[in-house]
C-alpha cells in the first residue's frame, strides 16, 4: 500500500543478482506505474524505462528534448510503487560530465536500481533510426566516468550503451564497449545488433571482463525479435522490451475509438478491457479499505466478477 515493501538498497543489489550471462531476464518496459504493477504482478524480475516512451508519452519525438527533472520524476513514481529493480534510460546523460555526475544522484535520490548513458551526440536520435552520429571514445569514456565517480550506493548500476555498431561497424563497437567498462561501467547495451552472431561475439568479449550484457528486443527496429532462449544462448543477461506495453495500449486505445466513431459505442471493445475488478486488484482497493474503512467504505468486487451497468453507476 502506497510503496513498495523493498528499500532501493535492496532493489540494487537484486538487480546485480539478476545479471547473469545467459540468463537473459525479462524487463519490460513500464510507461506508467499502474504498469509498473502489472508488470510485478506476472511475476517479471524487473521493470525498464524508456527515454523514447518518456518521451512519446509527453507527445514529444525521441530526440532528446526531455529533461533530467520530467525523467526523474517518472522514474521515481514508478519505482516507488514496485517491489522490482527498475533501470532507466538517461539518455546522453543530460549534458556534460557535471551533470551527468548529477543524472545519477537524482537517479539515485528517485529509488532507481541503474540506469544506462549512450555515446550520441545531443540531439541524440533513437538507437534503431539512421543518421546517429557518435562522440569520439574521450567524451564518452568520461560520461561513463562521471557516472561511476558520483554514485554514491555502490550497488547502482551504470550500464554504458553505444550506438557505434550502426556507423562504425562490429568491431570497433566492441572496442568502444572495452573502453567504457575500463572508465566504470558495470554492464554493456550494444544497440542495434544485427543478429545472433553479433550478440553471441558481444557476449563472448565482455565476457573477459566479467560484465553482462543488454539485448532490446524493440518492435521495428533493426534486430529481429530473438526469444529468451535463443538471447540466453548468446550469452545475454538482460532483456529488454522497450516500448511494447506502450504500442500495444495505444494501439486498443485507437481501436477503442474508431469503435465508438464507427458503432456509437465502445460496447464491442468492452470484451478486450481491462475489467473493473482486476484494475481494483492492481491498485490495492481492499488494503486500503482495511487501512481505513472511512474512507474506503465500498466493497471491492472480486476479480472476474461481471459488473452490471447498475453496480458501474453505483460505483461511478
Amino acid at each position: 500500500m502506497l510503496y513498495a515493501h523493498t528499500t532501493a538498497e535492496q532493489k540494487r543489489i537484486r538487480l546485480r543478482q539478476i545479471l547473469q550471462p545467459g540468463a537473459a531476464a525479462p524487463f519490460p518496459g513500464a510507461f506508467t506505474p499502474l504498469t509498473a504493477k502489472l508488470i510485478q504482478d506476472k511475476d517479471f524480475p524487473g521493470v525498464y524505462i524508456s527515454g523514447a516512451v518518456l518521451a512519446n508519452e509527453l507527445g514529444l519525438p525521441d530526440i532528446g528534448l526531455t529533461t533530467l527533472t520530467e525523467v526523474a520524476a517518472r522514474g521515481a513514481q514508478i519505482a516507488r510503487v514496485t517491489d522490482l529493480p527498475a533501470i532507466i534510460d538517461a539518455d546522453t546523460g543530460f549534458g556534460e560530465p557535471m551533470n551527468v555526475a548529477r543524472t545519477i544522484q537524482e537517479f539515485e535520490n528517485a529509488g532507481l536500481a541503474g540506469c544506462h548513458i549512450e555515446d550520441q551526440i545531443n540531439p541524440k536520435r533513437c538507437g534503431h533510426l539512421d543518421g546517429k552520429i557518435m562522440v569520439d571514445e574521450h567524451t564518452a569514456t568520461q560520461r561513463i566516468r562521471a557516472a561511476a565517480d558520483a554514485r554514491r550506493d555502490e550497488n547502482f548500476l551504470i550500464m554504458a550503451r553505444t550506438d557505434l555498431r550502426a556507423t562504425d561497424g562490429l568491431d570497433t563497437a566492441i572496442d568502444r564497449m572495452r573502453a567504457l567498462v575500463d572508465a566504470g561501467a558495470d554492464a554493456v547495451f550494444p544497440e542495434a545488433l544485427k543478429d545472433l552472431g553479433e550478440f553471441e561475439r558481444v557476449c563472448q568479449a565482455m565476457a573477459e571482463l566479467n560484465v553482462p550484457v543488454l539485448a532490446n528486443m524493440t518492435e521495428f527496429g533493426q534486430s529481429d525479435l530473438f526469444t529468451r532462449e535463443q538471447l540466453a544462448d548468446a550469452g545475454v543477461a538482460m532483456i529488454i522490451y522497450p516500448v511494447t506495453l506502450l504500442r500495444s495500449a495505444m494501439g486498443a486505445a485507437e481501436r477503442v475509438l474508431d469503435a465508438i466513431t464507427a458503432q456509437g459505442t465502445q460496447q464491442s471493445q468492452v470484451g478486450q478491457m481491462q475489467t473493473r475488478a482486476r484494475l481494483y486488484e492492481l491498485v490495492d482497493y481492499a488494503d486500503y479499505n482495511r487501512f481505513d474503512t472511512s474512507v474506503f467504505n465500498f466493497q471491492v468486487p472480486s476479480r472476474g466478477t461481471m459488473e452490471t451497468d447498475t453496480a458501474e453507476k453505483e460505483q461511478s
